[in-house]
């Protein structure tokens, strides 16, 4: 008889589709690279996913690559589900990464393995301080810019997800990708190491400019493959089935 594989504690989205989608939510501890181009709604999915486990009780962070966390919490508050008293009590934390890499000494254009290292290390201690079971990095892809090969970008990677696995930690790396692009990330090695990979995208039809997300790939769930048509509002992320003819059904 073969060994029954053991069901991964899941960790919910809080996006009621996309849960439904990955039966449950994202498995614990599983790093997915939340991958687009501009304009398709990665950084409020990955919010929502904060907030949601922050009112749950579960600490979340958020690091800011490039954009100033002031000016991201000004994108927060329309949201209808989201309390201030959420950053008040430490369940939602907001670091610039650029601080840390002026703590570390690291603010060349290109950093070393060395230097990798220490920036991993950082992060970790972090996540360790904080009690962070969520995190969120946007974007991964502008960190990457400062590595000087693939192969060390596969190795901050690798060593990232395997350190903030260890520690419980499920997180999701925004990474950029120019439109109709033939792969899921900037360089084309971060796709094939992250745990999972969901794919937002532009997709014009019928004279309107529609959103969508499709779960690629997640290790540790069945999902479904499908396209959906994603909404932002006030409630929060929206989806519905993308039907051939490119019109929308009811909620997944």
């Amino acid at each position: 008889m073969p060994r029954r594989v053991e069901e991964r504690e899941r960790c919910p989205t809080g996006v009621d589709a996309l849960d439904n989608i990955l039966y449950g939510g994202i498995p614990r501890a599983n790093t997915v690279l939340l991958t687009g181009s501009c304009g398709t709604g990665k950084t409020s999915l990955a919010l929502e996913f904060l907030i949601h486990g922050a009112a749950a009780g579960e600490i979340g962070l958020f690091i800011s690559v490039t954009e100033a966390s002031s000016k991201l919490l000004e994108n927060i508050i329309p949201y209808d589900f989201f309390e201030d008293m959420l950053i008040k009590k430490g369940r939602l934390v907001f670091v610039d990464l650029p601080v840390i890499y002026e703590k570390l000494g690291l603010e060349k254009t290109e950093l070393n393995p060395e230097e990798v290292d220490l920036l991993v290390n950082a992060i970790a201690d972090l996540v360790r301080e904080l009690s962070a079971v969520r995190l969120v990095m946007d974007s991964v892809t502008s960190v990457c810019y400062k590595l000087r090969s693939e192969e060390m970008i596969r190795d901050f990677i690798l060593k990232l997800g395997k350190v903030l696995s260890g520690q419980g930690c499920t997180s999701i790396l925004v990474s950029e990708i120019a439109p109709g692009a033939q792969r899921y990330s900037m360089y084309g090695v971060e796709e094939a190491i992250a745990d999972g990979i969901i794919l937002m995208d532009n997709l014009e039809r019928r004279g309107d400019l529609l959103r969508t997300l499709q779960v690629i790939k997640m290790r540790g769930t069945t999902h479904s493959r499908a396209k959906y048509v994603l909404d932002l509002t006030a409630e929060g992320v929206l989806l519905v089935p993308l039907l051939k003819g490119g019109s929308s059904a009811g909620a997944a």
